[in-house]
């Protein structure tokens, strides 16, 4: 009997000791989480440094924002509208002599948007027209905006602020199954990477 009443002894010691480690585990995480709150208001030595450590990312945030104010954006797409596109002869990914002086054209503007917008991405869209198939289509457009993105890089335009995505025929500005039409579907066109 007494071996019972040591063992049962032994057991409520330990459960006892048990459920007022629980509570203690958990009060701490409160006087932590509540110190730090109220002294960044007092400014005390150790929660400035606190501060000061996560003060930059928010200046940063705000003195560069990722995000451009939708009036600069329209602004930027109404100068982006002004610039011709390229355009390719059937099956073809060479600039043309047409397309040269475009794109030449066209140099001064993209050098004043990106002095202007130094954070921001060009895109440089490639198309084709409704002939041949899907992957075709695509593959083609991708060599059509490459074409457009060496020739603008040869020019001085920096490499960082283009990137590419081709859509095959997939966005056609006309849709009449004529060679002229076709030949307005057959190009590269730039404009503001979102």
């Amino acid at each position: 009997m007494k071996p019972l009443l040591i063992a049962l002894s032994s057991f409520a010691l330990i459960m006892a000791g048990c459920s007022k480690k629980a509570p203690v585990a958990s009060t701490p995480k409160a006087p932590d989480t509540t110190p730090v709150a109220a002294a960044r208001p007092s400014n005390n030595s150790r929660p400035a440094t606190r501060s000061t450590t996560s003060a930059p990312p928010q200046v940063a945030r705000t003195s560069s924002p990722r995000t451009m104010p939708q009036q600069v954006r329209n602004t930027l797409n109404q100068e982006l509208a002004k610039l011709q596109d390229a355009l390719f002869d059937f099956d073809k990914s060479t600039i043309r002599p047409d397309a040269t002086t475009a794109l030449k054209d066209d140099v001064g503007v993209i050098r004043d948007i990106l002095a202007a917008y130094p954070s921001q991405k060009l895109l440089i869209e490639g198309h084709a027209d409704e002939r041949g198939s899907e992957e075709y289509n695509l593959a083609l457009g991708d060599r059509r905006a490459q074409s457009v993105k060496d020739f603008l890089i040869s020019m001085g335009i920096p490499t960082n602020q283009l990137t590419l995505i081709s859509y095959g025929k997939d966005r056609p500005v006309c849709s009449d199954a004529t060679e002229a039409c076709w030949q307005r579907n057959r190009r590269a066109n730039i404009v503001a990477a979102q």
